[in-house]
């Protein structure tokens, strides 16, 4: 098992890396002043950018949605992959060795062998997708443009054609330096009594990709008759491609999933396409296998399946394998908190086709259609019995009592029950009384009771799974876990009020913040020893002060700016304000020069200085008002002289 990755590794990943290079594969990003870019918000739907990238510091924040963090909570947010797996990607990126604690390393033999793997795969889809455009690509091209999928959808789903002959990718890979070992280990390559050989031959390729969007296999699909293979053709269980483990489409389709807590399963890859392109973008499909306990731990990462729910619905033709295919769903079913549906074509159509025949929104209304699986099950297992004798009707009410005992809703047991008389003409008591016996039957046996309650949580992974630390979102909101922490520690803190950005003392405040986090080595020093006395009217901008004033005494920081001052920072600030310290850190300042932003810097601290001696100065007037002269006459001078010191700083700080 592997240990945690050390800290200092995380640290010097997350410095290496540039945040705005990553950042760019997901959103156009636009110069917005020194430093600063902005663009449209990944996060949540907008039109004029909100969203702030100061790469120089490793910061982002979007002032829409309050969304903040690093380099790997943008990365973890986006790919919805854990904290250690994607420390472990960006330490490959940038071709780091991470060091581990607590348990061992990931084979660096292994790490090397899976790049070169994919970097194989890479390859190969480019080979097929430019050979969809050459003349011996004609069937190929035919089959596409006959299922309504036209040049720009081909390039979307990164669809290609391979070569008729027995050696056109061999070679290919070969002449990329791939050696014989390690295209058998890919499984594009098959070996015979004369060597090695291409798997795909004159057949239309679909690139897999995992959820990050590496290509981990193919699907090939027979165009020629005289081809004695399968319809279908899929790579082989590689240390990339685990049939069981993969989705095709989810790359594509992981955001539309997050955000609307929908996932659409369908049987095909045009399948995944036709959804698609008729605005179903939740689609997701297996690759040859069914859908079993490992996809649902995929879709979960991205439904956030806890008692909120969400809606699995599963499509399938209206035939007797599609009916056979949507029971078998049926069984996994227990592993979903979400809402699990079943959308089925009473014609025997499939998505693809019926989008040929009757378009897009014939589609969409077949997944609107859709029907709670329950219903979908016993309605099948009703099938299953003759309901004209009452022989049969009880047999099919005791083959739906577990069924319905099975409901993880216990409020919709006795709806279902009554939907059940009236499908078999039973009375509701004898229904209920079933559906009790059953479930005492179930859990009798020592087994977990399907029926478990709406809104308990079954034993699955963290939806998030950090390992180390990460610059928190929505101030700090976000479940985070220390290097040490324990499987099941995550803590969601609660999220700090902030002062109104209107209020003029606020808004001096938040200035002064702003320009110590972003301009350190623009402040003057005897600045620093004003902004180090000087007190903040809030609570929330006084933990901020104190925070920065302990990261100057810090015995490891010499002076250093950006990404790393940030750090020091950060480390004494409490977890709940890092997203508030993201904010600060990338507000666009109103200067453009270098000397312009001095003179902001040195005019912004003067005004928090003048604030603060003001403020001591009424402070001590008050109490000066307050005091008998006579009775208290060293007090009164004391305060006197305290009142005249403080004049004479602001004069010399204001020269007025």
């Amino acid at each position: 098992m592997a240990g945690l990755i050390k800290r200092e590794d995380i640290d010097e990943v997350r410095a290496r890396t540039d945040l705005r290079e990553v950042v760019e594969q997901y959103v156009t990003l636009k110069p917005a002043g020194i430093g600063s870019y902005k663009g449209l918000c990944p996060f949540h739907d907008e039109r004029t950018p909100s969203f702030h990238v100061r790469p120089q510091l490793g910061t982002y924040h979007c002032f829409g949605c309050d969304e903040s963090g690093d380099v790997i909570s943008f990365l973890m947010e986006m790919d919805h992959t854990p904290f250690s797996e994607t420390v472990e990607r960006l330490a490959a990126r940038i071709g780091y060795e991470l060091h581990y604690e607590q348990g061992s390393a990931p084979n660096r033999e292994e790490v090397g062998r899976r790049q070169r793997l994919l970097d194989a795969h890479k390859v190969a889809a480019e080979f097929f997708q430019r050979n969809l455009y050459t003349r011996q690509a004609a069937a190929a091209q035919r089959f596409l443009g006959e299922r309504g999928f036209d040049h720009d959808a081909a390039r979307t789903y990164g669809i290609g054609y391979a070569p008729q002959g027995w050696s056109h990718l061999l070679q290919h890979l070969r002449n990329h330096g791939f050696t014989d070992q390690e295209l058998k280990l890919t499984g594009m390559v098959s070996e015979g009594n004369r060597g090695l050989y291409d798997r795909f031959r004159g057949r239309l390729i679909w690139p897999i990709r995992a959820v990050a969007g590496e290509v981990i296999g193919f699907g090939a699909r027979k165009l020629y008759d005289d081809d004695p293979g399968p319809k279908y053709l899929n790579t082989p269980e590689t240390q990339l491609y685990k049939k069981s483990q993969v989705l095709y489409g989810i790359d594509l389709a992981k955001r539309p999933i997050a955000k609307t807590k929908q996932v659409v399963v369908v049987e095909g890859y045009t399948d995944v396409m036709a959804c698609h392109l008729a605005g179903i973008t939740t689609a997701v499909a297996t690759c040859g296998t069914a859908f079993g306990a490992d996809h649902i731990k995929i879709v979960r990462r991205f439904l956030s399946d806890d008692s909120a729910g969400g809606e699995v619905v599963f499509t399938f033709d209206g035939d007797a394998a599609g009916q056979k295919a949507a029971l078998r769903a049926f069984q996994e079913d227990q592993r979903f908190v979400a809402q699990t549906y079943v959308a089925v074509e009473p014609h025997g159509m499939d998505p693809c086709d019926l989008r040929l025949t009757r378009g897009d929104v014939a589609v969409r209304d077949l997944v609107e259609s859709r029907t709670p699986l329950f219903e979908f099950a016993l309605k099948a297992t009703i099938r299953e019995y003759d309901v004209n004798s009452l022989e049969g009707r009880l047999r099919a009410m005791r083959a739906c009592a577990p069924i319905v005992a099975g409901i993880r809703d216990p409020a919709l047991r006795p709806a279902y029950a009554r939907e059940l008389s009236g499908w078999l003409g039973i009375e509701t008591n004898e229904v209920l009384r079933a559906v009790d016996a059953a479930s005492r039957s179930e859990n009798g046996r020592g087994e977990p009771g399907r029926g478990r309650a709406q809104g308990s949580t079954p034993d699955r992974p963290d939806a998030r799974g950090h390992r180390g630390d990460s610059v928190g979102s929505r101030h700090g909101s976000g479940p985070v876990s220390g290097p040490g922490s324990a499987p099941g520690e995550n803590h969601r803190p609660e999220a700090p009020e902030l002062p109104d950005p209107r209020e003029p003392v606020s808004r001096m405040e938040r200035e002064a913040l702003e320009v110590v986090l972003q301009l350190p080595d623009l402040v003057p020093d005897g600045y620093w020893e004003h902004f180090d006395s000087a007190g903040m009217t809030y609570r929330v901008h006084q933990v901020l002060h104190d925070a920065v004033v302990a990261a100057r005494a810090d015995e490891d920081y010499h002076g250093e700016g950006g990404r790393a001052w940030l750090e020091h920072v950060r480390a004494h600030l409490p977890e709940p304000l890092h997203g508030y310290l993201a904010q600060l850190s990338v507000t666009p300042l109103p200067a453009a020069t270098e000397q312009q932003m001095r003179n902001y810097a040195v005019g912004v601290l003067t005004s928090l200085v003048e604030m603060h001696i003001n403020r001591a100065k009424s402070d001590k007037l008050a109490h000066l008002n307050r005091l008998n002269a006579q009775r208290e006459p060293e007090l009164y001078q004391q305060l006197n002289r305290e009142l005249l010191d403080l004049e004479l700083q602001r004069r010399s700080l204001t020269g007025v």
